[in-house]
């Protein structure tokens, strides 16, 4: 019989259970070669799986220019993406930015850096001086000096082509020199082939945040596919009471109008409900105003410096103003967001030029999930 033979692989299998067993003992040398009676049974191979290595996800970056308070890069850095670069002129910001953030700002004119000092980006963003365009200023738009930085903004992309750019800017940009500003803006964004999008949100409106804060927000896509699956389509929000945002415990004499203040009378005149009833004052330069949409009114930069729209408020004290903390947490930035010990006022430009946390949190959001 061959080995290969169906009756020698029977008795193969039957001689080696009677061995096994006991049952028999084979002497014979040659029986026990013949069906391989004294080989062991081999080790079956187990193939272990290699672990595969687990794939790199691309880091997406973005700068913050024009930084500020950096509401921006706290946002994307949430929905990791990492800023990389941020920059501005106001030495407070750079204080704040460098408390809050793992990278320092780069302080100075935005034009007196080159775009190759520049890190590479995935995102520019940019709330470029609103004062331009303000309805509030001299609306000289492109005429202005602080408006040339635009044309740096354009040369930012050239040099690095980003995949998308955000900008954010004053409502009244749409309609400043009868449409021509926006007009031009549009017009050099497509030119560098990106697909623009853009909208004028109010803080009160889509987040719970109480401030009737307008702006318009441009967001431009390299990708077309991308900007067609983008919208500005966030659901209203049912607003926080003011009294809710306001900080808790003694609030120092110096945020109160007493008979000391010139104009004592006429704000004691004016700010008659307290802030129980959800109603906050504006002081306008010569008389007072009633907020009566039970928001704040929106939070400008010369608040606080001796200017108009500072929002006031009555409590079982008296007549105050809002602390500038108050004005941070009016611009949904968390209690957790340091403020440096800067004065009063600084405190308040910063928060005045702040952009919505809540805002950019939503549309940070909805950018993240298309691009990652």
């Amino acid at each position: 019989m061959e080995h290969g033979d169906k009756n020698y692989l029977i008795i193969q299998e039957v001689l080696k259970e009677l061995v096994k067993n006991g049952d028999i003992e084979i002497k014979n040398v040659d029986v026990t070669k013949k069906y391989k009676l004294d080989e062991k049974p081999k080790k079956k191979r187990v193939i272990k799986n290699k672990k595969k290595k687990p794939v790199e996800k691309k880091q997406y970056t973005m700068i913050d220019l024009f930084a500020g308070t950096g509401a921006f890069s706290h946002e994307f850095e949430k929905q990791n993406i990492k800023c990389c670069f941020a920059n501005d002129f106001c030495k407070y910001s750079k204080k704040i930015f460098d408390m809050n953030h793992d990278i320092d700002l780069t302080y100075g004119d935005l034009n007196d850096i080159k775009n190759e000092d520049i890190p590479s980006h995935n995102i520019l963003c940019g709330g470029f001086p609103c004062q331009p365009f303000s309805i509030a200023g001299k609306q000289q738009g492109f005429e202005d000096e602080r408006s040339n930085v635009f044309w740096k903004i354009i040369n930012i992309i050239k040099h690095h082509n980003p995949e998308v750019v955000i900008l954010e800017n004053v409502k009244n940009l749409t309609g400043h020199d009868k449409g021509n500003t926006f007009k031009v803006i549009s017009e050099k964004l497509t030119e560098l082939d990106y697909h623009i999008k853009y909208s004028i949100l109010n803080t009160s409106k889509i987040t719970d945040v109480p401030q009737n804060r307008e702006r318009i927000y441009i967001v431009c896509f390299k990708d077309k596919d991308k900007c067609d699956a983008f919208d500005f389509n966030f659901e209203e929000k049912e607003n926080k009471k003011i009294k809710e945002l306001l900080v808790k415990g003694e609030i120092d004499d110096k945020y109160y109008y007493t008979d000391r203040f010139k104009v004592y009378d006429s704000v004691k005149e004016g700010v008659t409900k307290s802030i129980d009833e959800n109603v906050l004052y504006q002081y306008r330069r010569y008389y007072v105003r009633e907020n009566k949409n039970n928001v704040c009114p929106t939070l400008t930069a010369n608040m606080g410096g001796g200017g108009h729209n500072v929002p006031l408020l009555k409590d079982e004290k008296g007549i105050r103003r809002l602390k500038p903390r108050e004005c941070f947490n009016l611009q949904g930035f968390p209690e957790d967001y340091k403020l440096p010990d800067i004065c009063d006022s600084a405190l308040y430009k910063l928060a005045g030029n702040a952009v919505s946390v809540p805002v950019v949190k939503l549309i940070a959001e909805k950018i993240s999930k298309l691009i990652q």
